[in-house]
């Protein structure tokens, strides 16, 4: 599986933005997503997951803002994000697991290329 994120840019705090990953291969539908965020200077966060059958799990940071989804006939899932904050600043990944979901980066096999999100004062 190969993995395109893309979407990000400068946005203000409050503001939304909609990432996109975009995946090749016949069993994306398999595979659970997740996405995973890193900020300068600061480990890989957990962002957010959705398995294969649509059930979702979300880091705390971002609850009630951010909202994942799939659409498996397009090999897309989408991260739909709201209420922007200033710490939602890092460059997001998109990764896909054969086996298993959740937040350990160590559970998903292949990863995108990343994309920036910046959000602004």
């Amino acid at each position: 599986v190969q993995l395109q994120a893309s979407g990000g840019g400068l946005v203000q705090a409050g503001g939304s933005l909609r990432l996109s990953c975009a995946a090749s291969g016949r069993t994306f539908s398999t595979y659970a997503i997740g996405w995973f965020r890193q900020a300068p200077g600061k480990e890989r966060e957990f962002v957010t997951a959705i398995t294969w059958s649509g059930t979702t799990y979300n880091g705390d940071s971002v609850k009630g803002r951010f909202t994942i989804s799939r659409d498996n006939a397009k090999n897309t899932v989408i991260l739909q994000m709201n209420s922007l904050k200033l710490e939602d600043t890092a460059v997001y990944y998109c990764a896909a697991a054969r086996r298993g979901v959740g937040s350990s980066s160590g559970l998903y096999d292949y990863w995108g290329q990343g994309t920036q999100v910046t959000v602004s004062s």
